[in-house]
């Protein structure tokens, strides 16, 4: 039998892209883990996250069960927000994340991603032009067998 390793997971990464003054909801997956973890530590650029710091507005809900589930809330993100997050369970390998906070412009990875993004779109129209040609043959060779069905009778 394989036993598998315990193992963290931060969903969205490997870089996560929030609009300042949004909320950034950052969720850490432990599997695979005989038991819940005993703690979990989130990290910001290596230290560790205090929730009572002064900054406020930052919390963490935690869920055990089979897979136990770690929330970091913090709202009304700040460009100083920005940087590598860190979940890392007792019992797990440490899991990260790149947070990028925008103020209104748009990050360089989606716009040179445009590109593929608008040769996908010229693929859908192809994709109907031809699913209603084949619906449209089929009906007709559909149509055509029901009558020569009839001459048979």
């Amino acid at each position: 039998m394989i036993t598998k390793l315990p193992t963290a997971s931060i969903l969205g990464g490997p870089d996560l892209y929030v609009d300042k003054g949004s909320t950034i909801n950052l969720t850490c997956a432990i599997r695979f883990s005989p038991e819940p973890p005993a703690y979990i530590f989130w990290y910001h650029q290596d230290e560790v996250i205090s929730y009572d710091s002064t900054r406020g507005g930052v919390s963490v809900i935690t869920e055990k069960g089979e897979v136990t589930t770690s929330y970091l809330l913090i709202q009304d993100a700040e460009l100083t927000d920005s940087g590598k997050y860190s979940c890392s369970p007792s019992n797990a390998d440490v899991a990260s994340v790149r947070v990028h906070v925008l103020n209104g412009e748009r990050p360089e990875a989606m716009q040179t991603g445009s590109a593929g993004l608008s040769s996908s779109c010229v693929c859908i129209p192809i994709l109907i032009i031809i699913s209603n040609i084949y619906n449209y043959l089929r009906v007709c060779l559909g149509l055509q067998s029901l009558h020569s069905d009839s001459h048979l009778r």
